[in-house]
């Protein structure tokens, strides 16, 4: 599941070149000052979707983060995917952060669960459970089970999943991607050691979560 990283994210493709050519529009046939304004917008949208490469942490005991953004909750609770209890850790995305999601584990994917749901703010507890979201279940190298929810938010509007059960991933695998503002879940087993805290800034595969 090796995916190359070009700096920038291919599904940015079709939304940065509509940009460019409107930009381009706007600079000949509009006001300089709405020309300026599509611009600005090319750089907002070139920037949202870059996907540059990442270190990966070489401890083996290791659970890498599967996005960058900000830690909302690191709390003990029930693994809804796997009905089993679990550390939940959740990143929650801001539209300036990287959204390609990696893989925090070494694993094979158990099974993908795709939940359609509302649209509410990514940021409130109660997105886990009513949001749309997707959810892979990876069994790790180490016989653990580990769980990667990607959850849409409030103006996220499209989850991209790549993967199927069967596939292997390796940490830091691209595995998906989440258009313009979420949040991913990690429900890892309940002995796991956290090593991060509410409130600490994460970025996808060089922050390690957690260790087993």
């Amino acid at each position: 599941m090796n995916y190359p990283h070009p700096l920038i994210a291919k599904e940015g493709w079709p939304f940065i070149a509509l940009t460019f050519f409107l930009a381009v529009f706007a600079s000949f046939f509009l006001p300089g000052w709405i020309a300026f304004l599509v611009w600005v917008l090319l750089v907002f949208v070139v920037q949202f979707f870059r996907d540059p490469p990442r270190p990966v942490p070489v401890q083996e005991e290791a659970i890498l983060a599967p996005a960058d953004g900000r830690i909302v909750k690191v709390e003990q609770v029930l693994d809804p995917h796997t009905q089993r209890d679990a550390l939940l850790i959740s990143v929650f995305m801001n539209v300036f952060n990287v959204h390609s999601n990696r893989a925090s584990v070494n694993g094979t994917v158990e099974s993908v669960q795709y939940f359609p749901g509302s649209f509410i703010n990514a940021d409130l507890d109660k997105a886990s459970t009513q949001n749309e979201r997707n959810a892979v279940v990876i069994k790790a190298s180490n016989g653990q089970t580990v769980t990667q929810v990607q959850v849409a938010g409030l103006v996220a509007r499209r989850i991209l999943c790549y993967v199927k059960p069967g596939d292997a991933l390796e940490k830091g695998d691209r595995y998906g991607f989440i258009r313009f503002g979420s949040r991913v879940d990690v429900y890892l087993p309940p002995d796991v050691t956290p090593c991060v805290a509410p409130g600490d800034k994460v970025y996808a595969t060089s922050t390690i979560l957690a260790t087993f």
